[in-house]
């Protein structure tokens, strides 16, 4: 069975310890006690490892296509801290401790790879604990970084025997934005290549720069500007040929792979984020004209500390902010305010209130609370992620239909799904007509062999093949 690969940048996070944890008991078939019930282990949330249920289905992908299963996935990653990842995971809270326990050591012999990193990049509070990074000559500029993280997909490909499809997802804390700018993937790759260079280059424009280089994909999870013009162009299979000319800046970094791989993001749209879209949507739909939306949420995590530095925060604030942007509702009052409340843990409190103009002027107002673990509802969507990615490699589906096809994950699409209407039951019908063309494309792959078969045994004449290849594209 082909292994799917899932590298995650800041596997000794929340995010990451989780998806491990559940990735190892999903493939023991573990079962624990909770306070209310004995659990058995399972993929809810994940859209593609569930399957359709209903009398109209529905809800679940597993079954209707030919998936990847994440239990066979292999899971690895990056860390800038040293903690043993079942230490990691009893330390987060996040999941029972009766299946902590069952993980935990398993999980503790799960290599930690060192983090490229760049103390300018994410907040103060994240300074003192760095202590598992690249030094030395890897980290003597940003072409060293680029080639160091490279060797790593490379040796941890070999060393676990991924034969499938690697994804490669920042799970990192949010950085700031980064100043850089360039106009394409040559500017991107001279300057990152240049020892000199003195660009305000992001480490996740590294992890990203490097996935493309190694054909894998790579999926910003965080709130900074990774994806650009330039990036996107770089993941290009057009950019990326075998055989490129000399002057190209891709030369510099041979060999490098010309596989197909994807860019996607931007952020994990999870949580009160994903129900807000839902519930505009909702309101849009009844004909009622949004007015206000303030919405606070809460929570103690690390990825919330990381985010009382200023710079830190803005990135957050970005996206959090223009999530209804293509919709162009000129007088949306939209406000965010996100706190940092260390007794709360990882299990998020949000509270939103929605005003919309009805019949009349006459206004309606709803209110929504939500209360869970912040990692619970990421989880599921770095996992979907990566099975995408490996499903549309295979398929042959263009960056622009994956990334149309994914925009239901993220705050705000971005790279090729940019400008992608905000809807979530919108973007959900992208999945699936993106989903239908590749299955239409693949039974007429299937129809034009089958039809050449006919013609070289002789079966069926040319004149009757080209009849039915006319009616094979009808």
């Amino acid at each position: 069975m082909v292994s799917v690969g899932i590298l995650i940048v800041g596997i000794g996070g929340n995010n990451g310890v989780t998806l491990l944890a559940g990735q190892i008991a999903n493939r023991h078939n573990l079962s624990w006690e909770t306070s209310a019930e004995k659990m058995s282990a399972n993929w809810y949330g994940c859209l593609t490892q569930i399957p359709p249920r209903g009398i109209h289905g529905g809800v679940g992908f597993k079954g209707r296509y030919n998936l990847a299963s994440a239990n066979e996935c292999v899971v690895g990653g990056w860390d800038i801290r040293s903690t043993k990842l079942g230490q990691a995971l009893y330390n987060c809270r996040v999941l029972e401790y009766d299946l902590v326990r069952q993980v935990r050591e398993e999980m503790d012999g799960v290599e930690i790879m060192e983090g490229v990193w760049d103390p300018s990049f994410i907040g103060e509070s994240q300074h003192e604990t760095a202590t598992h990074v690249v030094k030395g000559e890897d980290n003597a500029s940003t072409r060293a970084r680029v080639e160091r993280i490279r060797r790593d997909i490379r040796c941890w490909k070999e060393k676990h025997n991924v034969d499938g499809h690697i994804t490669v997802i920042w799970s990192a804390s949010v950085e700031r934005p980064s100043e850089a700018e360039y106009k394409d993937a040559d500017s991107l790759l001279n300057a990152i290549y240049d020892d000199d260079n003195k660009d305000d280059i992001s480490p996740s424009m590294l992890y990203a720069a490097a996935s493309a280089l190694e054909g894998c994909s790579f999926v910003n999870g965080g709130s900074q500007n990774t994806l650009s013009p330039a990036m996107s162009a770089l993941f290009d299979q057009s950019y990326r040929k075998p055989n490129v000319q000399t002057d190209c800046a891709l030369q510099k970094f041979a060999p490098y792979s010309s596989g197909k791989a994807f860019c996607l993001g931007t952020d994990y749209k999870a949580g009160q984020t994903k129900f807000k879209t839902a519930a505009v949507e909702y309101l849009r739909a009844l004909g009622l004209t949004p007015r206000v939306i303030a919405s606070s949420n809460h929570l103690g995590n690390n990825d919330m500390l990381n985010l009382t530095t200023e710079k830190t925060l803005n990135a957050k604030m970005r996206v959090k902010s223009d999530i209804f942007g293509p919709w162009q509702e000129e007088k949306l009052d939209h406000k965010v305010t996100v706190m940092y409340t260390p007794m709360i843990g990882d299990e998020k409190r949000d509270y939103v209130e929605y005003t919309s103009l009805g019949f009349l002027g006459s206004p309606h107002t709803m209110v929504t609370y939500t209360r869970c673990m912040d990692s619970i509802l990421c989880v599921p969507l770095m996992v979907d992620a990566a099975i995408w990615c490996d499903f549309f490699v295979n398929n042959n589906v263009s960056h622009k239909d994956a990334a149309r096809a994914t925009a239901y994950l993220f705050k705000v699409p971005e790279g090729a799904a940019a400008g992608s209407d905000p809807g979530f039951f919108y973007q959900m019908r992208q999945l699936e007509e993106v989903l239908e063309k590749t299955c239409c494309s693949r039974d007429n792959e299937d129809a034009a062999d089958l039809i050449n078969l006919g013609v070289s045994k002789g079966i069926i004449s040319e004149e009757q093949a080209a009849k039915l290849r006319d009616l094979a594209t009808k």
